[in-house]
């Protein structure tokens, strides 16, 4: 048996990147990564009938992204990215709570710290 599987569809000898299932239930056919291994109830497709896909009519497709390939950051993400890099090399000095008030020269709208994330106050109160 060949160690790579090949698209379920007849004549087609082309390697597999998909995996088809169908939701009968929900009348949903969802077409995904390729499974990690082949189930009885499931069909392996090519890239080009993967992408040539129809459901029949009253039914949806649902395709799931491949999270094997890799994507490009956006702007957020690297700007949350550089904020958690500039929080982690903040050096950390052990705040002493007299009365259980807040440490001296804390940020008065910090009601508690855990690791870099704070819970602030609401500005209502």
């Amino acid at each position: 048996m060949s160690p790579v599987r090949r698209c379920s569809r007849t004549a087609c000898g082309r390697p597999a990147v998909a995996t088809l299932t169908y939701v009968y239930a929900d009348s949903t056919a969802v077409l995904g990564p390729l499974a990690t291994y082949a189930e009885p109830h499931c069909y392996d497709l090519c890239a080009e009938h993967s992408e040539r896909l129809t459901a029949p009519r009253g039914w949806e497709v649902v395709r799931l992204a491949d999270g094997s390939a890799p994507s490009r950051p956006s702007g957020d993400d690297l700007e949350a990215l550089a904020n958690a890099v500039r929080e982690a090399a903040r050096p950390q000095e052990r705040p002493t709570r007299a009365g259980g008030g807040n440490a001296r020269g804390a940020d008065p709208m910090e009601v508690a710290r855990r690791g870099h994330l704070r819970v602030l106050r609401s500005p209502d109160s």
